[in-house]
């Protein structure tokens, strides 16, 4: 997207997409898929609480250190105020249907790492042209063709044959394709003036929905970490790689049914992201 076999997941690095295989034979019937757990939830409710009001007491006493350049340089310790929203503007450009023109600070290389998140989990990046348009947007000049060159060799048909694709990665008649990544936060690990290393920490959905789909839609959640530079007047990708986690303990919902999925997907729209 090992360890991971253990717990029912597969992972493609090439991809930098997670696969979670459910255990459940009826994947999209109406029985929730674990047994409910009310002293539990009691208990998160108290803890959540709890770190609601300390999140509420350290907002309200960070004063004027948020309007800084909150990054962290290697080796240095996050300030308390590091994962809060930086509030600035998101971008107004697009290089196809990818944010792009982020500003030369640290914010902007976490807010490009973010969008480009979304982008390299798109289902775009299943067929030949939507992925090199994406590729051609986010990674650095002198990478371009070497990067289509490996991900070409990493999407086969026999890959979108175990999605359940077509040669081509688009998805047969009647089915849906779903694949959408969310980035839940960001951080940087180290950074020069025009090199940034940051870590996207994300939840993925990954599957066809379809009347009697054999891989129906899953979730995941892995942490992607980017090595950016500054070329061309924008943050561009130098390598990227994807670990598994941190995942939370999964809740009671109930499994959404095949056609609930497909229409979830063509009614709600992504997100332009910015730290």
């Amino acid at each position: 997207m090992s360890p991971g076999d253990e717990q029912g997941y597969t992972d493609y690095p090439e991809t930098g997409h997670t696969r979670t295989r459910l255990p459940d034979p009826d994947p999209y019937g109406g029985a929730p898929r674990r047994p409910h757990r009310s002293s539990s939830r009691s208990l998160v409710t108290v803890v959540g609480v709890v770190v609601l009001l300390i999140a509420a007491i350290a907002f309200a006493n960070r004063g004027d250190d948020a309007a800084g350049d909150d990054a962290t340089t290697k080796g240095s310790q996050p300030r308390a105020a590091s994962t809060a929203a930086s509030g600035t503007k998101p971008v107004d450009t697009k290089t196809g249907n990818i944010p792009s023109g982020f500003p030369h600070t640290n914010e902007g290389a976490q807010s490009a790492a973010a969008n480009y998140a979304v982008a390299l989990g798109s289902a775009e990046m299943f067929t030949k042209s939507g992925r090199d348009s994406i590729l051609q947007a986010i990674i650095t000049p002198d990478r371009v063709a070497s990067s289509e060159a490996a991900f070409d060799k990493a999407y086969t048909s026999a890959f979108n044959k175990s999605l359940g694709l077509n040669d081509d990665g688009t998805a047969p008649k009647g089915y849906t394709f779903v694949s959408r990544t969310s980035p839940i936060g960001t951080k940087i690990t180290e950074s020069t003036g025009d090199t940034a290393t940051v870590e996207v920490w994300c939840s993925g959905l990954l599957g066809l929905a379809g009347e009697n789909s054999t891989n129906p839609v899953t979730n995941s959640w892995f942490t992607i970490t980017m090595k950016l530079e500054w070329a061309a007047g924008d943050w561009k990708i130098i390598t990227h790689s994807q670990k598994e986690g941190p995942a939370p303990v999964p809740g009671d919902d109930r499994a959404s049914s095949a056609d609930e999925m497909s229409k979830a997907v063509d009614e709600y729209g992504g997100f332009t992201y910015a730290r």
